[in-house]
């Protein structure tokens, strides 16, 4: 009985260390995805930011002087944040996503 209890748990234990490896792996591609389709917007202006994806919820100087960009929406009820950083010149020069799939 004993014997067949530790055979039992360390199924239940593969099939839940498996699992997680799984939404690791889901949540990876999900992820390179987005930072792929953010990327085309380096080096591009303000003017074709706002033509794809229109006017950003906020915009505000940070501390280095630069303009960010600030786009959220909401999907399944979960929120999502894309930041781009412009510089002087009104390039992008980064980005950050948090939430978006």
């Amino acid at each position: 009985m004993q014997n067949i209890k530790s055979i039992l748990s360390i199924c239940v234990l593969s099939f839940l260390l498996l699992g997680c490896q799984t939404v690791k792996e889901k949540t990876d591609a999900i992820v390179e995805k987005e930072n792929k389709k953010l990327s085309k917007y380096i080096g591009r202006t303000s003017a074709e930011l706002k033509i794809d994806l229109g006017n950003p919820d906020e915009d505000y100087k940070n501390d280095k002087g630069n303009l960010e960009f600030i786009y959220r929406t909401k999907k399944y009820g979960i929120s999502c944040e894309r930041k781009f950083e412009l510089n002087s010149n009104s390039v992008v020069i980064g980005f950050i996503s948090k939430g978006c799939f």
